[in-house]
C-alpha cells in the first residue's frame, strides 16, 4: 500500500478476519547503529495524502532525523481497521518503547513464530538468518507446543527434525543447522 493510501477507505491492503490474529516479524535497525549506514525513507513526506513520518523529517534534498528519534521509542505501529458493521476506518496507534527483553521472557506464540521464520531463512540460505541452526529453531518452537490443539505445531518440529537429519554438519560448530 502506497503511503499516501494509508488514510483511504476506499483502498485495500488486506484483511485479518473478526476473531483472527496475525503476527509479523520486523528487524529493527536503529538509524544510529554504527554497524550500519543509514538511509532516509526515500518515500516523500509531501506526497498528497501521505501521513507524516514521525521518526524523520524529509529535507530536500535530503532526509534529516526528527525529535521523536531522540524519544524512548523504538517504532510506532499504525493499522487501520473497520467494525464489521462500519464503513469509515479507525486508526490505531500503538507505540513500540526502546526497551530491551530477552527472547525468552517473549509470549511462546511468539517464539514459536520466530521459530517458523527462522526455519524458512535457514532453508532458503537467506544471510539474514544470521547463526540460527536447526538445533536453536527447535529449541525456540518448544514452547509453543504448549498449545498445539492440533498438533500443527509439533507437526512443525517434526519437519525440523527431518530436516537435522538431511542437512550435513555444519564443520565449524559441529551441529546440524
Amino acid at each position: 500500500l502506497a503511503a499516501r493510501d494509508f488514510d483511504n477507505d476506499k483502498k485495500d491492503a488486506g484483511e485479518i478476519g473478526a476473531g483472527h490474529t496475525v503476527t509479523a516479524l520486523y528487524e529493527i535497525v536503529p538509524v544510529r547503529d554504527p554497524r550500519t549506514e543509514w538511509k532516509a525513507d526515500e518515500r516523500a513526506e509531501d506526497e498528497p495524502g501521505a501521513s507524516p513520518l514521525k521518526y524523520q523529517k524529509v529535507v530536500r534534498p535530503a532526509a534529516a532525523l526528527s525529535e521523536a528519534a531522540d524519544s524512548n521509542e523504538l517504532a510506532t505501529v499504525r493499522l487501520r481497521y473497520k467494525r464489521p458493521d462500519g464503513q469509515k476506518s479507525q486508526l490505531l496507534e500503538e507505540i513500540a518503547p526502546a526497551e530491551s527483553k530477552s527472547f525468552s521472557t517473549a509470549s511462546p506464540d511468539f517464539q514459536f513464530a520466530s521459530a517458523v521464520a527462522s526455519f524458512a531463512m535457514v532453508l532458503r540460505g537467506s544471510r539474514f538468518a544470521g547463526d540460527a541452526t536447526l538445533a536453536a529453531i527447535e529449541e525456540y518452537a518448544a514452547p509453543g507446543l504448549a498449545n498445539d490443539a492440533a498438533g500443527h505445531r509439533t507437526g512443525f518440529v517434526d519437519l525440523v527434525r527431518k530436516a537435522r537429519e538431511l542437512v550435513p554438519v555444519e564443520k565449524s560448530r559441529g551441529e546440524r543447522r
